[in-house]
């Protein structure tokens, strides 16, 4: 059995920068015991509402922070999750079911994004323009700067509960916007310490909101005017149907995918690329965005990769997600599980075969491996969220490639190959956010630009370039009264 939670029984949702312990109307649940382990403050919509208000009362406050306050703030939250490393790893593992030595590696990445925002926080940079373009504009000069764009609504999903949350509030502090935040109700606690956490600094009274709250109620989030952008990551069906409701607000969302892994004629090492695959497939118990789904193998290589690759999966233990030896933990609830089972089901029956796995027990279900999957079965056209992949040959690249673009989604994909042409061939024409060479398309430094098209969403996280959604371009013209203005 899981270890005893050593976290408080009871959480309280922050408004205005500030704990409110309003009530005790969520539970949040051990995903493998299936016990409460604790329970959570709930939003009502006049709450949001007073949230939105605070953050629309604090956007010149946080707009005139100067660069060097906003990195300290960072710099302290990287210092305060350092000193908390081993409690926000135990939420992880009690609240989303994740394997502790995945859980671990979330609290690693969720320090190296609040990092990267403090280094990014004090390099936001402007642009000198020549607007001497024609005898008209002689003796006009021009620059930019970039402004924060306002009080931001944010939507985190329930499979990384701490940096997904991370990519959107530390950029939100490094340019100066205030926001508000609503977690998955299925994994709250790891925004609410972020939330204790920055409760500890000095940004201004309104500055920030962490409000747990029911979907039912929550249309604020997507509706208010006073919001200035739209920040949602989690299921296509939810995040386009928000889209279509945010009215004049710009949005960026992050939709997951079904992400294709190809393994071309050239690759030598084996070994190595299986080892990537079953981490890409299987890693916190499948449940990624871009967790590989499909598995394309070069016929010459077929055989031998298939025996490799079931072999490999076959060892993963399946488990109690506080063992250190678990690699695979139970999915976040008995109904998603339950689905994928019938995916599998339905699979099977329409021609597919099971090389391993794919009896559930509850909220688990082993890593399972499935070859030649129908095209139009649902688990090969939508996100299987959870531990299962496919795999099939192809005789050439082009098919290959082809193969990769027959989805919906795109959002990122792996190539395992060392000819050059190829590398650039795919890079052109595969019809997605990322292409990774000689590993698996799960693959993500938390500074590069990430997201996808097609069904998989809009825009692009990494630091940086989600610095770059939160704010505005503002142009400065200057007029020299050297040189007057031809007409």
């Amino acid at each position: 059995m899981s270890s005893p939670s050593v976290l408080p029984p009871n959480y309280p949702y922050y408004l205005a920068n500030k704990p409110v312990y309003a009530n005790r109307d969520l539970a949040v649940t051990d995903k493998y015991s299936g016990a409460v382990a604790c329970h959570v403050a709930l939003a009502d919509p006049s709450v949001i509402d007073a949230a939105i208000a605070a953050a629309d009362g604090a956007k010149q406050a946080m707009a005139q922070m100067p660069p060097y306050q906003r990195q300290q703030i960072l710099q302290h939250c990287v210092t305060r999750f350092e000193q908390r490393f081993d409690e926000l790893a135990q939420a992880l593992c009690m609240e989303a079911g994740k394997p502790i030595k995945d859980a671990r590696g979330e609290v690693t990445r969720l320090i190296d994004t609040f990092k990267v925002a403090a280094e990014e926080s004090v390099r936001m940079t402007g642009e000198v323009l020549n607007l001497e373009i024609s005898p008209r504009a002689q003796g006009y000069s021009g620059m930019t700067k970039r402004v924060p764009i306002g009080p931001v609504s944010m939507i985190s999903p329930f499979n990384f509960p701490l940096n997904l949350a991370a990519h959107k509030i530390a950029p939100a502090l490094a340019v100066g916007c205030p926001f508000i935040l609503k977690p998955a109700s299925l994994t709250p606690i790891g925004a609410l310490i972020i939330g204790e956490i920055l409760a500890e600094t000095d940004l201004p009274a309104g500055a920030f909101s962490i409000l747990p709250c029911r979907r039912d109620g929550a249309d604020l989030f997507t509706t208010d005017e006073r919001l200035k952008l739209l920040s949602f990551t989690g299921s296509p069906d939810v995040g386009w149907a928000l889209k279509a409701k945010a009215g004049k607000k710009p949005v960026v969302l992050e939709l997951g995918g079904n992400a294709a892994v190809v393994v071309d004629e050239d690759t030598t090492d084996l070994d190595d690329a299986v080892e990537r695959i079953v981490f890409g497939a299987y890693y916190q118990s499948g449940q990624s965005c871009i967790g590989v789904q499909r598995i394309l193998v070069h016929r010459s290589l077929y055989s031998s990769f298939k025996a490799r690759l079931v072999a490999k999966v076959s060892q993963l233990v399946m488990g109690d997600p506080s063992a250190e030896d678990t690699f695979i933990g139970p999915m976040i609830s008995v109904a998603e599980a339950t689905r994928l089972a019938n995916w599998i089901d339905q699979a099977k029956a329409a021609g597919a075969t099971v090389l391993c796995g794919g009896q559930r027990q509850g909220a688990m279900l082993p890593a399972t491996l499935l070859e030649q999957v129908p095209t139009d079965c649902k688990l090969h056209q939508e996100e299987a969220f959870g531990p299962v992949a496919m795999l099939s040959c192809f005789d050439d690249f082009d098919q290959a490639l082809a193969q990769v673009n027959d989805s919906k989604f795109g959002l990122q994909a792996g190539i395992f190959t060392k000819n050059i042409d190829k590398i650039q061939q795919a890079w052109d024409q595969l019809e997605v956010g990322g292409v990774v060479i000689g590993d698996v398309p799960s693959w993500r430094a938390d500074n590069m630009p990430y997201g996808g098209v097609k069904d998989s969403g809009l825009g692009r996280e990494g630091v940086k370039y989600a610095m770059e959604d939160m704010t505005e371009p503002r142009l400065l013209v200057i007029r020299s009264r050297r040189h007057p203005p031809a007409g």
